[in-house]
């Protein structure tokens, strides 16, 4: 912090996606129903997983606690994106600055190892059929998903203070619409060596250890499906991976297009899409790959529905 009391500035200006006034309408509509759609579809999926004791399971308890985080970090990302559009939300301070950067963080790193331990479930409930309710058991499920926020909580302290011993004495236009970690050491006049080193290792190391975690459950899930003698069996206990698979899929290629590359790259445009991708996109995303795909989530949601509608 010693360091920080060197700098003369106090706020930075957010450059927004686009400086393009014709766009700022369009803009502006899209992302607010993009927004919209990811409340209402992540807070309904936690109620409808809360109100059918038929989800009262593993998959669904981590489920709703990957809704929770896309919502979060989206929460903490998009309102801000908003007023930047309108022209309205570009300055932010510094400490303001640093507590976007480490909410969003705290959730994002959390998904990557949610992923992970959504990936050990299926892993158990289609390796381990029989002993799936024993190994899965409520405690060991709360256990994982503290030990995912704690995991996060300890990365987002670390990249925090590094950040928080830099210097910002030139430039305060940060070229993106949040604070990210990448452009504030762009920005940044003190060496950023360190910061940029360790986004490579804890990045990579979070990336990897998650990414072998998910590879590992699912060759022994491919083993195991390919066992299964009946066409439907197998088609059943692809369905139950198919959404957890394309959601890792395009999460995972839009951090690793980020970050695990030199801060100093000049591709702004390229960074800015892809964190469109994986800060606004993905968690609209996640419920309805989720709901669309599993049959258990439709019959519960229609369930619900009627008797909202019948009541």
């Amino acid at each position: 912090m010693g360091e920080r009391n060197q700098s003369t500035v106090t706020e930075f200006l957010l450059s927004g996606l686009t400086e393009r006034r014709e766009l700022q309408l369009p803009l502006f509509c899209l992302f607010l129903g993009i927004y919209a759609a990811t409340a209402l579809g992540n807070l309904g999926m936690v109620v409808v997983i809360k109100w059918n004791a038929r989800l009262h399971t593993p998959m669904y308890y981590f489920l709703s606690a990957l809704s929770l985080t896309d919502l979060c970090y989206s929460s903490v990302v998009t309102p801000r994106l908003l007023a930047g559009i309108l022209g309205r939300g570009k300055a932010i301070s510094y400490a303001g600055c640093m507590a976007q950067l480490f909410f969003f963080c705290l959730f994002v790193i959390s998904e990557c190892y949610m992923l992970a331990a959504m990936a050990y479930d299926r892993y158990v409930a289609i390796c381990h059929p029989l002993h799936y309710s024993v190994l899965m058991s409520p405690r060991l499920c709360s256990l994982l998903v503290a030990a995912v926020f704690s995991v996060g909580l300890v990365d987002t302290a670390i990249h925090g203070g590094c950040i928080l011993r830099l210097s910002f004495c030139s430039s305060n236009t940060i070229a993106h619409y949040f604070c990210d970690i990448v452009p504030l050491l762009k920005l940044s006049c003190s060496s950023t060596y360190v910061d940029e080193l360790l986004i490579l290792v804890i990045g990579g190391f979070n990336m990897g250890a998650t990414s072998l975690a998910i590879l590992i459950s699912y060759a022994c899930i491919l083993t195991s499906i390919l066992r299964i003698h009946s066409r439907a069996g197998r088609a059943r206990a692809f369905s139950t991976c198919s959404s957890h698979l394309t959601t890792v899929l395009v999460f995972y290629g839009s951090l690793m297009s980020t970050y695990l590359k030199p801060a100093s790259g000049p591709a702004v445009l390229q960074e800015k899409v892809a964190s469109v991708v994986y800060t606004t996109v993905i968690p609209m995303l996640n419920p309805l790959i989720y709901s669309l795909r599993n049959r258990d989530v439709k019959n519960a949601l229609a369930e619900l529905t009627r008797r909202k509608v019948s009541s």
